[in-house]
């Protein structure tokens, strides 16, 4: 996207209670997602992007040990904004427990966890466990065939002359 010196790339915007998480943590959390999403905005950085019930959305880590979490969509702007399109920031929280990816899929108004497309083909099945047709019957066996040669005898059974 060509953008002119100085202008950003996107728009900002946060669901409100995104912004509450956001004056809620931490000094330098709060710090380092500022300036990481002033990077998103200007296109300089891109999260990573969640896939599953979360696809068309992204993470960003905002902490060295990767426990803090920004998860953001890009959407179309308002008609009135001077951009196309807007990053919308949808939670700041830690990711403790899944803790913000279940706080982002109540947001949206998932009415159950949100899963990764990995846990979801985990706790699908398979679609040969439901189908219903009978089992196959087994054949004779091997040594029914004729032009097959029999298993050896039991040597209890064989007689000496």
């Amino acid at each position: 996207m060509t953008v002119g010196a100085g202008q950003p790339a996107f728009g900002l915007s946060f669901d409100p209670r995104a912004l509450t998480d956001l004056l809620q943590a931490p000094g330098d959390i709060r710090d380092l997602t500022l300036a990481y999403l002033q990077e998103v905005v200007n296109a300089q950085r891109f999260g990573l992007r969640l896939d599953g019930d979360l696809a068309g959305y992204r993470k960003l880590f905002i902490d060295a040990r990767k426990d803090w979490r920004v998860v953001y969509g890009v959407r179309p702007a308002p008609a009135e904004s001077a951009h196309p399109k807007e990053i919308h920031v949808v939670a700041v929280r830690p990711r403790a427990g899944n803790d913000v990816y279940d706080e982002v899929g109540r947001r949206l108004g998932m009415t159950r966890r949100p899963l990764s497309a990995r846990t979801h083909a985990a706790r699908s099945r398979s679609p040969q466990l439901t189908a219903r047709t009978p089992a196959p019957r087994p054949g004779p066996p091997p040594t029914a065939l004729p032009g097959l040669p029999r298993p050896a005898q039991n040597p209890a059974h064989h007689h000496t002359r």
